[in-house]
């Protein structure tokens, strides 16, 4: 196997998915990170060095680090907002990328960044974990196999119960840093609905609203005030909570409706306050429906109905067990991740695409301007036939 040297901007929080792909023993090393946070680039250093035994050089300038390290690859999980820039960056100096989604916080910057990656014959994988969870492929094998026959509709249901943590103390409640949260929570489930679809979405239509954050109490002096992201189960209910981010322009509440190229109809709805948390996905084709309890976090079945009864049935006809593998999310990331090295070497294609991961954007862009815009409905534009057909 060819050595690979990779580094990683933006060092925590998702940034730490990349230390999956360190392995010495394989040819695979961590050699660098970029962070604009000096405290955080420290952790970066001490995690290597207490985990790996391995020393990491440290920039606060991703263009430095480019430009100082011979990079095969590198890991971009920054910020949304920064994307669309960091990897256009990359890909013009023929760097594979490994880029986090979702993949800009617009449609356009989707489409800059494809077409810089294809003007310049570089990889792109996208993060979309999801299409590497043990219940979404048992759903997909389900769905291929027949036993529910010609899928007609899929609906996705979203129980946030960590909104309040994750989104509404930071940057992410901002529209001009995160367009929504159809992007930032939306575009994985949109994803896995055009996966197991088998196409995308070409009309979108959708409501929402700002139903609770916006009236709680926020940071005053956000400079030097840090936001509190933990996750505490103890931050309950939502209208007890403070501390949140000064501007909050997104809606905590999203439901769009979705046409699909091959008449597929779809709906998602995504709510940042319930007091759960799981996505509940629905298939329904023309010779039965299938169904998930529970989700990539602890065990989950996948009920199968494809006898007619007319009642109601908790329990399918047939009930499919699934379990999470190691790692986080259910085993995802560390799959996502052999993906980009598998995908380096020429190994083998990623499971996820450009392709797929800018039409979830497209979606979620869509929706949040019919949201914006009274309900109208959104047509997408579908992208030029050489970047739809181009493998990345």
């Amino acid at each position: 196997m060819n050595k690979l040297r990779l580094g990683i901007i933006g060092t925590c929080n998702r940034g730490t998915l990349a230390d999956y792909s360190h392995d010495p023993d394989d040819g695979v090393e961590i050699v660098a990170g970029m962070d604009i946070n000096q405290e955080q680039l420290k952790q970066f250093s001490k995690r290597y060095e207490e985990k790996f035994q391995h020393k990491v050089n440290g920039y606060l300038d991703y263009k430095e680090m480019l430009e100082a390290e011979n990079l095969d690859g590198v890991f971009i999980t920054s910020p949304d907002f920064c994307h669309e820039e960091q990897a256009v960056y990359c890909l013009e100096r023929k760097i594979p990328v490994y880029l986090e989604k979702p993949m800009a916080i617009t449609t356009e910057g989707c489409d800059r960044i494809m077409r810089t990656a294809y003007a310049n014959k570089t990889k792109l994988m996208l993060g979309h974990n999801m299409r590497y969870m043990v219940f979404t492929n048992k759903m997909k094998d389900i769905i291929d196999s027949g036993m529910i026959g010609e899928v007609k509709a899929i609906w996705c249901r979203h129980f946030i119960s960590y909104g309040g943590d994750a989104y509404f103390r930071d940057w992410h409640a901002e529209r001009n840093k995160s367009t929504s949260l159809l992007l930032q929570k939306g575009a994985h489930d949109i994803d896995i609905i055009h996966w197991l679809a088998g196409s995308y979405s070409r009309r979108v239509v959708g409501m929402g609203n700002l139903t609770v954050y916006d009236k709680l109490p926020r940071r005053t002096n956000p400079a030097e005030e840090k936001p509190n992201v933990s996750f505490n189960e103890n931050h309950w209910p939502p209208q007890e909570q403070s501390g949140f981010h000064p501007v909050i322009d997104v809606e905590d509440h999203n439901m769009i409706m979705m046409e699909l190229a091959n008449g597929v109809q779809a709906c998602y709805m995504q709510c940042h306050y319930t007091p759960d948390s799981c996505r509940n996905y629905t298939v329904i084709g023309t010779k039965g429906r299938i169904e998930n309890y529970g989700d990539y976090s602890d065990q989950c079945t996948v009920e199968l109905w494809n006898e007619r009864v007319d009642s109601f049935r908790l329990h399918g006809d047939a009930t499919f067990q699934t379990m999470p593998k190691r790692g986080s999310h259910g085993g995802a990331d560390p799959k996502i991740i052999q993906g980009f090295v598998d995908h380096l070497r020429n190994i083998k294609a990623p499971v996820t695409s450009p392709q797929a991961a800018r039409y979830s954007v497209a979606a979620g862009c869509a929706g949040a301007q019919s949201i914006r815009n009274g309900g109208m409905p959104v047509c997408i534009d579908p992208l030029p036939r050489e970047l739809e057909e181009y493998c990345f």
